[in-house]
């Protein structure tokens, strides 16, 4: 009987393994990730070895193995980007991943060896590196409006499509009122305008009557005085 207790006692262990526990960690890529893993440490004897591996934990030692320690040092080391930064003699076995890529994410496995059979402590890590969100402010597009006057103030306008990027109503460009603030304003600058374009045309005229009138006293003043010569 108490063979058959044995025997079950043994087929347990093996196939269902000591407990192994487990954590998920987040990360983006370019940053450091450190993974985390800790042992009891109460006196000198208990300081002793472990390694970090890719994968689950199996039965034993470490599958795909990245880090050794003995324990006191780093004894072996798959990458400089895998680092043990915390302080090895008080159990803190914590993984550093430097300048963490979409790569590294998947499952990481920290074994500390304990002597006794069954006694390792192990646990499974889940790491996931996510790529940084950039974020996109929405355009706004404004339109512009230009006015322009021949021979009467004919206004017409054409659209300009800006794109700017969005602001706030209190930084929103104030508009500022053009020389027709009213419609009394501009029909004054029509009246202006126009009277300005009737009196150019007899500006003219008078300045050219002047210029012929001094041209025939200019030739009269000659003919004149070739008479007077001539007799």
């Amino acid at each position: 009987m108490s063979s058959y207790f044995c025997m079950n006692w043994i087929l347990l262990i093996l196939f269902t393994g000591p407990t192994v526990s487990g954590s998920l960690v987040k990360g983006k890529i370019g940053q450091d990730i450190t993974v985390p893993c800790r042992y009891n440490v109460r006196e000198k004897q208990d300081i002793t070895s472990m390694c970090w591996g890719r994968g689950s934990c199996p039965v034993s030692k470490c599958y795909q193995p990245i880090i050794w320690t003995d324990g006191w040092r780093v004894t072996e080391q798959y990458h400089s980007r895998y680092m043990l930064k915390g302080n090895l003699l008080v159990g803190d076995v914590s993984l550093t991943i430097v300048n963490a890529r979409e790569a590294d994410s998947g499952i990481y496995c920290c074994r500390v060896e304990i002597s006794g059979w069954f006694n390792d402590q192990m646990s499974n890590h889940k790491v996931v590196i996510e790529k940084a969100r950039i974020s996109t402010a929405s355009p706004h597009t404004y339109t512009s409006e230009q006015t322009s006057a021949h021979g009467s103030a004919s206004e017409s306008s054409f659209t300009i499509p800006r794109t700017w990027p969005s602001v706030s109503a209190s930084e929103a460009p104030r508009t500022t009122s053009g020389p027709c603030s009213s419609t009394s304003n501009c029909s004054d600058v029509t009246s202006d305008l126009q009277d300005a374009s009737v009196s150019l045309p007899r500006q003219q005229y008078s300045e050219n009557g002047l210029y012929i009138g001094i041209g025939l006293c200019a030739v009269l003043l000659a003919i004149f005085i070739l008479a007077l010569f001539l007799t």
